[in-house]
Formats: C-alpha cells, structure tokens, sequence
C-alpha cells in the first residue's frame, strides 16, 4: 500500500469523512477502541457506507509505518494535485486573495503545522514548489488537524515565475527573511495578499527573495536567533489578520 493512499489520526479521518467522503475506501480502527472520540467517525463510516474493519495495534502500526495514528487509519483514494492551473482559477474567483508561500518546506510535521496555521487564518491556498518540498503525506494530514482536507495545497513547477504571475494579479508578495530591515508589524499587510516563508534552516532561496515585493523580520528580543518556520508562519499570518480585521 502506498502511503499517500491512506490516512490516519482521528481529526484528520474526521476530516476526510467530512469533506471527502467519497475518497474513503475503508476504515481500521483498534480493537475495543469505542470511546466517544470514536463515535463521530463510526456513525460518518455507517452513514456514507464505509466498511470497518477491527485491527491490532501492530497490524495499525505497520499500516502507519510506525506513525501516530491514534487507533483509526483510512484507504482513501488519492487525492488530486493542484498546480499552477488551479491555482489562476481560484485566484480568479476570490475578490481579496490571502495566500501563503512556502519554499522548500521538507519537513512533513512543519507543513502540517503551517496548514493548520492556515486554515485558521482564513488563508484562500498555499504553494510550494513541486521540487524540494514535501506534498501531501499521511503524516501531514495527521499534523494538519483536518486542514489538509479544507485548505488547498498548490504544487507549482516554477515558483518565481508563480509569483510574477501572482504579482501581475495584484497580488503583493512579502517575504520573511531574518536580515529584512523592515519591521513585520509595521508592514502593510492588507489588500490581495501572499505571505512568503522560508525552509527550515536555509530561509527563502535567492530567487524566491528577490521575487517579493517586500521583505520583513519578526522582531526577536530574547537570545534565540530564528524560529521553526510553522512558529514564524503563525506569527506573520496572524499579524496579517489583525491588519485586516481591523
């Protein structure tokens, strides 16, 4: 079985029943698990006609490769990639698009947790280049909490000749760099928006810096010098709803 063919975690199989319920083939869940944080997911299971099957903890574990899946994993057909196509679509149709960049995120928890950042700051989408970043893994729609599922994740093959063509829709790009003499809190951060974010440990690659229309630090007083890029993603996207609540 491939990974990207199932899923696992209870929000995240909640979440798939939800939102995608035609994508479950079939649910695994512990033997005698059947505590109320289950019953949502069995009664979803009864209502759109998904077998259940009762495993092991082993015989889940292996289905996980060893992740954490809380005692319920589900087959699901995979689900499709969006591109660079789906992307001008659905910029098209938002009237002030709020989107999130991430360059070269390999870390399937980071992306997990910036999906959830994502979802509750309202973002429209987030791109990642197809190369040198990690997609859609079980391992971050467990992390996501349900976010994978409601927020669309854009793999694009070029990600500078994306952002031009974001730019040319109006859409002003800011990017997070630790060296930007620019304050993030004094940035403007409304209107047709996309936020920029670096890897891990390298920050955004040149090309991508020099894409943006402006660049900003987060302030940083103590002793640590950087954040991890879902800490730093959550602190920007929500200085940028505050902007445009206000």
């Amino acid at each position: 079985m491939k990974k990207q063919d199932i899923t696992f975690g209870i929000h995240a199989v909640e979440a798939v029943l939800k939102y995608s319920p035609e994508r479950v083939i079939e649910l695994w869940v512990l033997q005698g698990r059947d505590d109320k944080r289950f019953m949502p997911i069995l009664e979803s299971a009864a209502e759109y006609g998904v077998s259940v099957q009762h495993a092991t903890r082993k015989v889940l574990d292996d289905k996980s490769d060893g992740g954490q899946h809380q005692g319920v994993i589900a087959r699901v057909k995979a689900v499709k990639q969006l591109n660079d196509k789906d992307l001008a679509v659905l910029v098209e149709k938002t009237e002030t698009p709020f989107l999130l960049i991430l360059d070269g995120v390999t870390d399937p928890h980071n992306l997990g947790a910036c999906l959830r950042n994502a979802d509750a700051a309202g973002v429209h989408g987030v791109i990642v280049p197809r190369d040198n970043s990690v997609g859609l893994t079980p391992t971050v729609s467990k992390v996501a909490c349900g976010a994978a599922e409601v927020v669309p994740l854009f793999q694009v093959t070029n990600l500078a000749r994306t952002m031009k063509s974001l730019q040319e829709k109006g859409i002003w790009i800011v990017g997070a760099a630790g060296e930007a003499e620019h304050d993030l809190y004094k940035a403007d951060l409304k209107g047709s928006l996309a936020i920029a974010m670096g890897a891990e440990d390298k920050g955004l690659r040149r090309l991508t810096r020099e894409s943006c229309d402006s660049l900003v630090s987060i302030p940083m007083t103590g002793s640590v010098s950087s954040l991890n890029v879902s800490v730093a993603t959550g602190v920007c996207l929500f200085e940028a709803v505050r902007q445009r609540l206000s």
